[in-house]
């Protein structure tokens, strides 16, 4: 009986650490991002979103500049002339000017880095963080994936401003959906498309050796199928005379 219920609470332990992600932070189920770290082009756009956009608060120190551009196919001067906006040289890694001290003066805390924040948090949840920015009551930023998360929707421009409609449920008003008041420069399929570059970037620097290790492990799968065979066949061998 000892066994049955350690395997039942086993099970279920698992089925609830699944399904947290899709309920993560209480803001409901999250949107399927879909990106594909074999997409190079999307990589590369979401590396000019990520420079342009989250750059200047938000380090990836564990990636530098040369690495970025071996792995996307890219010389290191179109690298420095389009994603490098400091004096930072093409060995360094992707850190900011601003010092903590300064950080935690002007922000109030200092921004995380960014470059294991795919492996924490999932693509899922970035995807949908990223698009369930909003405006509330008061004029300032809230989401509906991380509520009074402390990060500004520095995107704004492209998405435009959301507006949050209310619902009351068991006598609690809460946030029922969103709409679009203020267009951005970009259609909501745009905007759409440029969060999962965006995302398809923070997914590769949580990760940049994931395709080659893919790669690898297909030919490593190969070779065992192959050394199976061979096995089979040097065992039906011998025991042949055995017989």
């Amino acid at each position: 009986m000892g066994k049955r219920h350690g395997l039942f609470f086993f099970c279920f332990a698992a089925l609830l650490a699944l399904s947290f992600p899709l309920f993560a932070a209480g803001g409901g189920a999250l949107q399927q991002a879909n990106v594909n770290i074999r997409d190079t082009a999307s990589i590369q756009r979401g590396a000019q979103t990520f420079t342009n956009y989250c750059l200047s608060c938000h380090a990836a120190s564990y990636m530098r500049y040369n690495r970025l551009a071996e792995d996307l196919g890219l010389d290191e001067q179109l690298v420095m002339e389009n994603l490098v906006f400091a004096d930072a040289k093409i060995g360094d890694t992707m850190t900011v000017a601003m010092t903590d001290a300064d950080a935690e003066a002007w922000l109030g805390k200092v921004p995380p880095d960014l470059s294991l924040i795919s492996r924490s948090r999932g693509a899922d949840w970035l995807f949908t963080y990223f698009l369930t920015f909003y405006q509330d009551a008061s004029g300032g930023w809230n989401n509906l994936t991380f509520p009074n998360a402390s990060m500004p929707h520095v995107l704004w421009p492209l998405q435009g401003i959301q507006k949050p409609v209310y619902a009351t449920h068991d006598g609690h008003e809460t946030v029922d959906h969103l709409v679009l008041a203020t267009p951005g420069i970009q259609t909501p399929e745009e905007y759409e498309d440029t969060v999962r570059d965006l995302v398809t970037f923070l997914q590769y620097l949580g990760e940049p050796s994931a395709v080659k290790r893919k790669n690898t492990g297909v030919w490593v799968l190969l070779f065992l199928a192959l050394f199976a065979l061979v096995s089979y066949a040097l065992k039906a061998e011998y025991w042949r005379d055995v017989h």
